[in-house]
């Protein structure tokens, strides 16, 4: 079983910077996919960023420009750098991680979720 744990949310004002980061542990063989999604209240989840590989990311438009997906397969771990936060940036943030485990079966596991808060 794959465990993912996040770290790095919480309050900013407008036009900061947070840096979320996710750690995936237990039996992993190879990891295809991270990626960032978020929920806000009334809302469903959306995806923020997704990474492949180290040149093949993904971003949503609202984000682009503004944050940065990276990752580092010898650690497990994939990184949200967040830059010019607003508002409407303010959701519970989740990780998924994609890949074969250590029995070489598919798997996709989710982070717990960490808060952003944005104030205006």
């Amino acid at each position: 079983q794959v465990q993912l744990v996040e770290s790095g949310g919480g309050l900013v004002q407008a036009g900061g910077s947070l840096r979320l980061s996710c750690a995936a542990s237990g039996s992993i063989f190879s990891i295809n996919s991270m990626g960032w999604y978020r929920q806000a209240p009334g809302k469903e989840r959306e995806l923020v960023a997704s990474i492949i590989s180290e040149s093949t990311t993904n971003y949503a438009d609202s984000v682009k420009g503004r944050f940065t997906i990276s990752r580092d397969n010898a650690k497990n771990t994939v990184t949200l750098q967040m830059n010019s936060l607003k508002p409407e940036d303010t959701a519970v943030y989740y990780c998924n991680i994609r890949g074969l485990s250590g029995g070489l079966v598919r798997f996709g596991s989710w982070g717990q979720g960490t808060q952003v808060t944005v104030s205006s």
